[in-house]
């Protein structure tokens, strides 16, 4: 059955009532909502004693407030009951509650719809227990002991809340108030589960930044949520250690499986007959037998339950998978096909449509790039078409051939009497010189030592000179003169130039003849020099004509470019007119388009949308048909792991070993002497020690030659501990019976038992990791929400007091609270600071709270700070912040001012502030609070208080009447009505 929720709804808090709540007078209390609601105490020597703590925190636990840990059980609201040990004589004359009830009256102003809700408090679990009905129902009676008794009749006549059951503490919050906070508080009592810093109990600089956000958190409500991060950690924490559990485990058992799966491998086969102890052996194994066979019947059932439970899961399967075949129909995935399709198209034109016109600008502006220069060009023509200047280019190329020609003439010329220059100034002799150089022998040209006079070559003159010249059989030009005594050498040096003439003091040697006859170096130097000067200003007047037809011929290409520039600058104006009518044509094409691509892209986002919708759904159900999946999985896991179970009990290889059936065994067992397992024992070890004898032979009692295995298990029994002796027998037996029955039967099993809890336990260990995995994301997650509600809280309470600091005497104030780091440890409480702020002065910064000031301004911000935290708990509804102890440390001024400022933000804001008082508090605050409420004690041998004062005013006549009958005088019973029958004083 779904529980109702929010039941209170808008209802606020009219009227209490306790019923074995610590000493309290079972007398009802009204209360005015929206105001400053005051307890005062009169005990038998001061204020204390009168049970105001009680009495507040029996209101906190009746609107729910989150500390007294409702989740857990709210074991703690059970030290509320009333303890005889605390009074005078009680716990002889009195005897201790074992329940008792908070009963609370809840009422929507002016309209009249009131609602009476129980809280029964149990000594024992269920801690709380939860009950309501429409109208006022309390508990009415002429004393004290007939309101008790009373009280439980009322509570059996009240509707169970949940059907057949109560609804209890961990959905409290969550029934009655739809898990809206409708309480924050301060208390100083030890029946709370935790005890929350008091902003106003001490001066505010003497507490610490961590206390003032612990005192935040359980005036705005995130000690809860605090407390859930902490479990997160917690459980994150656990799953790793588990894990870390199922690791060594895992690495224990193979590290056994391989020790004992090397001692299989080591076995070696043997036949030895064990007829006598198998014979004394054979009660044990019957035992065993009869024993495994109760155990398999066991886990028959067990397997049965997991093959019904993966029955049902398949079922769900199959009826969820019909679900997802049918959302998987692919008419709408063929339409958003075909939409897509045509999207595509249209944004194919229009992208080719973009293209061209990209194209097509790129165009235009290349052709506009190259009309100022074709412009530049054309100027260079001087009027000349293409054809005239390519006449005058070709005429002017003529020119410059003729001229290079002309200058290739000279330039041989020159090059000719340079040539000639250079033979004049090495002398006629220069080859037989060089030879003779070649060969180290020193000489010299005979007529470049001869100086003629220039009259002497005159032949008319007559002179020897004259005639030397003239006579052409001296041959004088190539003749050289050498060192007598190296003419051998010399002679043999220019054999290869014939016609050399060699003079020495010995003689002349003629070597060849001689064609001319040349004398005077200097006047051949001179004449070779005429000769290559007028050669080079022939060079240079032909350079000159070369310079001038290479002038006019650039000049010609000049212009025959301009001519051919003008022809393309027409041929690209009239490009670029024709790519500025085709840029128009595709502007106006791409503009007709875009509606019909605007059309198609919404229809495709449409159909999108819903295959969207389609996939998100069928993701739920596979999301569901996974978690049938691995239900049914477990489930196959369990039979599985139950199967493995039943296999490893072996009940067919313990039948085998016996030879026969459990009836068989247990005939057997009745059959044979009625021997205890003692005296079976000691005959089987006895006849065991023979086999081995038998066996081995000597090598029985070394074990040399027995597999390792079996000799440390004989070597184990033979240590002297019957428990060692008892504990390694059967592997003994099983061991010394394979040899000698020759089976490999039992190995086979052993291996697959051991590869079968290796595959469990490496699924345990991953099952294991993905867990903590799995709670670290979790956890991760939830501190990050975490931090931004309690940022946002911390803000609006920052907000809060601001507007309450300037708005009552203030220059403003602020909180500082930076994110703290999560702790590693798991069991630490997220431990935030808040560090509050406030201006001195207009126009000031802010300074900390711990900064030095006088007391008076310390306790006027504490004020502010609690008042600012109450009206961002509100949250837009109806909240009770309820104080202990309240204004304590405060000084006399700051007590009124505090009491009133509680009292107007009460009024304001819809919030009902209920404070308990200490004597000295008490006159600052009963002219100023809006209702007063005074317990009364007179002794401490009274079991309960007595009825209180209480004094107030509630501007709504109709829940005053309402309730007069309770509170205005005692009756025993009241008129039948729709609220039920009761009585009150």
């Amino acid at each position: 059955m779904t529980q109702t929720e929010n039941v209170v709804g808008d209802r606020v808090l009219v009227a209490v009532q306790a019923i074995n709540i610590s000493r309290l007078s079972t007398h009802p209390v009204p209360t005015v909502p929206g105001t400053l609601i005051v307890v005062a105490g009169a005990g038998p020597k001061d204020s204390n004693g009168a049970g105001k703590s009680s009495f507040i925190a029996a209101i906190t636990a009746l609107l729910g407030d989150e500390q007294w840990r409702f989740a857990s059980g709210a074991k703690a609201v059970s030290e509320l009951l009333f303890n005889a040990e605390l009074a005078a004589h009680g716990d002889q004359q009195w005897a201790s509650a074992d329940h008792g009830y908070i009963v609370g009256v809840f009422d929507v102003p002016s309209a009249g719809l009131p609602m009476t809700v129980w809280l029964r408090v149990n000594r024992e679990a269920p801690y709380l227990e939860i009950r309501w009905t429409e109208g006022v129902r309390l508990a009415g009676g002429a004393s004290e002991a007939d309101r008790v008794t009373r009280s439980d009749e009322v509570w059996a006549q009240l509707p169970r809340s949940a059907g057949r059951r109560d609804v209890v503490a961990r959905d409290l919050t969550r029934v009655l108030y739809g898990d809206r906070v409708r309480c924050v508080s301060f208390l100083s009592t030890s029946v709370r589960s935790k005890v929350a810093t008091n902003l106003l109990s001490q001066p505010l600089n003497e507490i610490s930044p961590e206390r003032i956000f612990e005192a935040i958190a359980a005036l705005t409500g995130l000690d809860a949520e605090l407390d859930q991060e902490r479990e997160a950690r917690r459980d994150e924490h656990a799953k790793r250690v588990r894990a870390a559990e199922a690791a060594d485990r895992l690495h224990e058992f193979e590290t056994e499986s391989q020790a004992l799966l090397a001692a299989f491998d080591r076995r070696d086969q043997a036949r030895v007959q064990l007829a006598s102890a198998l014979r004394c052996w054979r009660g044990r194994l019957a035992r065993r037998l009869v024993d495994a066979a109760a155990r398999d019947e066991e886990l028959d059932a067990e397997l049965a339950t997991c093959e019904e439970a993966a029955e049902s899961a398949s079922d769900a399967i199959a009826t969820l998978r019909e679900e997802i075949a049918a959302l998987k129909d692919d008419s709408l995935d063929r339409a958003l096909a075909s939409a897509r399709r045509e999207l595509a198209q249209i944004q194919a034109r229009a992208a080719k449509l973009e293209a061209d016109r990209a194209v097509a600008q790129s165009t235009v502006d290349g052709l506009r790039s190259q009309t100022p220069a074709l412009e530049d060009l054309r100027r260079q023509a001087d009027g000349r078409d293409v054809a005239t200047a390519e006449r005058e280019k070709a005429a002017a190329r003529a020119r410059v051939d003729e001229a290079l020609k002309a200058l290739g003439v000279a330039d041989s010329e020159a090059e000719t009497a340079r040539a000639a220059l250079d033979d004049a100034e090495n002398g006629p002799a220069a080859a037989q010189l060089a030879a003779l150089a070649g060969r180290g022998v020193a000489a010299a040209s005979l007529l470049d030592a001869v100086d003629v006079a220039e009259q002497a070559r005159d032949a008319s003159a007559g002179g020897p000179a004259a005639e030397l010249v003239a006579t052409r059989a001296w041959p004088h030009e190539h003749a050289v003169i050498v060192d007598g005594a190296d003419l051998a050498a010399a002679a043999k040096a220019l054999a290869d130039l014939p016609g050399s003439v060699l003079v020495s003091s010995t003689g002349v040697t003629v070597v060849g003849a001689f064609e001319s006859a040349v004398t005077g170096r200097e006047a051949r130097v001179k004449a070779a020099e005429q000769r290559l000067n007028r050669a080079r200003d022939a060079q240079d007047r032909a350079a000159e004509v070369v310079r001038q037809a290479e002038a006019e011929m650039a000049e010609a290409v000049r212009r025959a470019d301009g001519a051919r520039a003008a022809v393309r600058l027409e041929d690209v104006r009239t490009r670029l007119e024709a790519q500025r009518e085709l840029l128009t044509g595709l502007h106006a094409a791409a503009d007709k388009l875009a509606p019909a691509l605007d059309a198609s892209e919404e229809s495709v986002s449409a159909l999108d949308f819903r295959a969207r919708t389609r996939d998100m759904e069928i993701e739920r159900l596979e999301g569901r048909r996974a978690r049938f999946e691995a239900d049914r999985d477990r489930a196959r896991e369990q039979a599985a792991r139950t199967t493995a179970e039943r296999r490893a009990l072996d009940l067919g290889g313990l039948t085998e070993e016996w030879c026969g059936t459990v009836e068989e065994a247990r005939g057997w067992l009745a059959a044979e002497e009625p021997l205890t397992a003692d005296e079976w024992w000691r005959g089987a070890e006895r006849h065991l020690d023979a086999a081995l004898r038998g066996g081995f032979g000597d090598s029985a009692e070394t074990g040399d030659e027995m597999p390792e295995e079996l000799a440390f298990l004989v070597n184990e029994r033979r240590s002297g501990r019957s428990a060692e002796e008892l504990a390694t027998f059967p592997a003994v037996c099983a061991a010394l019976g394979s040899y000698l029955r020759g089976q490999e039967e039992y190995e086979r099993h052993r291996r697959q038992q051991i590869e079968t809890q290796l595959s469990s336990r490496r699924r345990d260990l991953e099952t294991a990791n993905r867990g903590a995995e799995d709670a670290a994301q979790s956890t991760a997650v939830h501190r990050a929400a975490l931090t931004e509600a309690i940022r946002a809280r911390l803000a609006r309470v920052a907000e809060e007091f601001e507007k309450l600091d300037v708005g009552y005497g203030g220059y403003g104030a602020t909180l500082d609270f930076p994110v703290p780091a999560a702790p590693a440890d798991p069991e630490q409480r997220w431990s935030w600071r808040v560090v509050p702020k406030w201006r001195r002065g207009d126009g000031q910064g802010f300074v900390p709270y711990n900064r030095r000031a006088n007391t008076a301004l310390m306790d006027e911000k504490a004020v502010k700070l609690v008042c600012a935290a109450a009206i961002a708990s509100s949250g837009g509804g109806h909240l009770t912040l309820v104080l202990d102890e309240l204004g304590r440390n405060l000084g006399k001024e700051h007590r009124r001012e505090a009491v009133a400022l509680f009292r107007k933000i009460g009024e304001m804001h819809g919030i009902t502030v209920i404070g308990a008082l200490q004597d000295d508090m008490e006159p600052y605050a009963i002219d100023a609070c809006g209702q007063y409420v005074k317990l009364r004690r007179s002794s401490d041998a009274m079991p309960y208080n007595e009825p209180p004062v209480i004094v107030g005013h509630d501007r709504h006549a109709e829940r005053v009447r309402m309730l007069a009958d309770w509170v205005a005088r005692p009756r025993a019973a009241s008129p039948a009505g729709p609220g039920g029958v009761a009585a009150g004083t």
